[in-house]
């Protein structure tokens, strides 16, 4: 009996020992649960209190205001414009597009003075110390950007290149190297169906060493061109092929806007400066140098993009007299030297493109031949690979 009695103690006691913990543990389970709801109502509440105020300052105020126009304008230059209604409507996406090219004619109604005065080895002998590169490469950057400026000392040495093969675009390393020039950069836009499109069709206009090679309307539709003519002299606008021709342009592309015309700038701020994004642009200065500004994007941490008022800045502090807009985004590339040297916005590389501004040291001795000759733009298949 006693065995028994001090064996059934024992066993009481170890129960005892292990239910006293449980109420306990259980209690601070309660009070950690109880405290993670309130924390998590606590959260939402503070996320609801700033979603809100966000919310009325996005929509309602001039500087919220300014900011949705930005970001929409941004994605309207983007394979997304489709999302820039989710922040200003459809309605005022449409609107938005037509007054941006309603602008980009009316800063083609100002009369280019020619202001631009070229110098020839008749007026103006320069000693061959005195000479200067062909290409020099100089750093830009601003507040939310970075990228290069491309300048080509002698205008006449620029050819506008296409691919080498019929049905596909062709990277503009793969030009520069091919055809032998110094640098390369982008040039005008193409057919890109669902920003997926092979770069064989441009569009537009293309002409190359004085001759149209592409042209996808009548020699009396008007185009937003980008060119150089025989004597040099960039010439950017709206024209006719036919004009054109009679004007004596040796290389250009389809694409807008002219910005900065007979030395001003025509784009007043940045609320009009076409969003933010990855640029390709043109300029020229008094003395017939060419200017390419380059500007990487979407690229946190490195380079966001620019507007094109912020391009136009750029220029002006150059000196620049003409400016236009080439082919941006995930166009947007350098290469000098058969390398590089920007860092392009595309996560998958250089894109397949049309067209491409190459520097050469002897560009008349450059045979480009146009692919495009005898093919029906109607039948092109810009989707297919």
């Amino acid at each position: 009996m006693p065995a028994n009695l001090s064996s059934s103690t024992k066993t009481a006691q170890t129960k005892v020992t292990v239910k006293k913990p449980l109420p306990r543990a259980s209690k601070k389970k309660k009070k950690r649960t109880s405290a993670l709801v309130t924390l998590f109502f606590y959260t939402l509440s503070i996320l609801m209190m700033f979603g809100t105020a966000f919310s009325l300052w996005f929509f309602l105020t001039e500087s919220g205001t300014n900011l949705r126009y930005l970001m929409a304008d941004t994605l309207i230059s983007t394979q997304h414009r489709h999302w820039a209604a989710y922040l200003i409507g459809e309605t005022e996406l449409t609107k938005r597009v037509d007054r941006y090219w309603k602008q980009f004619d009316t800063y083609t109604e100002v009369k280019d003075e020619r202001l631009v005065h070229l110098n020839t080895p008749e007026t103006t002998p320069v000693k061959a110390a005195e000479k200067k590169p062909l290409v020099e490469i100089e750093p830009i950057e601003g507040k939310n950007f970075k990228g290069k400026l491309l300048i080509v000392n002698d205008p006449k040495s620029l050819r506008i290149a296409v691919p080498g093969k019929v049905g596909k675009g062709e990277k503009v390393s793969s030009m520069v190297k091919r055809l032998g020039a110094v640098a390369g950069v982008n040039a005008g836009g193409f057919v890109d169906p669902e920003w997926m499109g092979n770069g064989f069709q441009p569009t537009g206009l293309v002409i190359s060493g004085g001759k149209i090679y592409y042209n996808d309307g009548g020699m009396n539709t008007p185009n937003h061109i980008v060119g150089i003519d025989k004597d040099g002299r960039m010439i950017a606008g709206k024209y006719k092929p036919t004009e054109l021709l009679q004007m004596g342009v040796q290389e250009a592309v389809t694409f807008a806007p002219r910005f900065i015309v007979n030395g001003v700038g025509q784009i007043k701020n940045q609320a009009d400066g076409w969003g933010i994004a990855p640029r390709t642009c043109m300029a020229q200065k008094e003395d017939g140098t060419i200017m390419f500004a380059i500007i990487d994007g979407r690229q946190p941490g490195h380079s966001i993009g620019a507007t094109l008022y912020d391009i136009q800045n750029i220029f002006l502090e150059h000196g620049a007299i003409t400016a236009a807009n080439l082919d941006g985004g995930s166009s947007t590339v350098l290469v000098h030297n058969n390398e590089i040297i920007n860092k392009p916005a595309s996560e998958y590389g250089e894109r397949y493109l049309p067209t491409a501004w190459l520097v050469f040291d002897n560009p008349q001795a450059v045979t480009i031949k146009n692919i495009w000759e005898g093919l029906d733009p109607s039948k092109i298949d810009p989707s297919k690979w």
